[in-house]
């Protein structure tokens, strides 16, 4: 079974002075971690609320410093539960995240067939089952 899995983290980020310098800082800041060993992990803003329900930018500003709310989806393949999904995205992100708090957002599993159809259409060959790429052999003569 595979799962695409959405992690929270919470970064810090320094010296700023509006919303959008924050997410831009914290999106590279986190970006720099993850590369190149997960650079498979899509970055995204996150999304706050308030209690009554109102909507909040991600980055929450106070005295020049930033605590920005960003999502980390990637995909965790071959895995048996979906709690086995989520254990393995906080680990190899944690790793890399070291003193960033992270929660598990949502898992949802994966369609195997959808994956395998995509896999096999990008195998090499045309509609009419043609080899596009010539043999090995073809490009050493």
């Amino acid at each position: 079974m595979n799962c695409r899995v959405v992690v929270e983290a919470a970064v810090p980020v320094f010296d700023v002075e509006t919303p959008d310098e924050a997410i831009r800082i914290a999106i590279s800041k986190t970006g720099e971690m993850l590369n190149p060993d997960l650079n498979y992990v899509e970055i995204d803003m996150g999304e706050r609320t308030s209690p009554s329900g109102e909507e909040l930018p991600p980055a929450f500003i106070a005295a020049d410093e930033a605590l920005v709310a960003l999502e980390l989806e990637m995909t965790v393949f071959n895995v048996e539960r979906e709690e086995h999904a989520s254990r393995i995205a906080r680990k190899e992100i944690g790793q890399r995240l070291e003193n960033i708090p992270l929660e598990v957002l949502s898992v949802e599993v994966i369609d195997e067939d959808d994956e395998s159809g995509e896999e096999s259409t990008d195998g090499g060959s045309d509609e009419n089952g043609d080899d596009v790429l010539p043999e090995f052999e073809d490009l050493i003569e």
